[in-house]
């Protein structure tokens, strides 16, 4: 049984800024400006870094006025948690079974 990981959604929350934004999403809906005080990031870059998750489906937004306030998407972290979880049990088992390739 081969066992994936979602590659681009890792790539997506790979970058540290971005894995700081879920992190704070995590707690609580945020907008931009939020954000810029708890990251000290520019607002063009974390609009940039905001895109790139949005387009992943990992956050939503919820307009209110003149702002955009940013939510997680708790099922997409849900998915690529039990994706790493296959992949544990996948590798105990192979362990237990001891399973080695033998070389040529």
């Amino acid at each position: 049984m081969m066992t994936s990981v979602d590659t681009d959604l890792i790539r997506v929350l790979a970058d540290p800024l971005r894995l700081r934004i879920v992190t704070l999403l995590a707690h609580e809906t945020l907008c931009t400006t939020h954000l810029v005080e708890e990251t000290g990031a520019r607002q063009t870059n974390l609009s940039n870094h905001l895109k790139v998750l949005r387009e992943a489906g990992v956050v939503e937004t919820e307009p209110c006025g003149r702002f955009t306030y940013y939510r997680l998407r708790p099922e997409v972290i849900e998915v690529l948690a039990g994706q790493f979880a296959d992949l544990a049990e996948t590798a105990r088992a192979t362990a237990e079974a001891n399973i080695k390739r033998s070389c040529p």
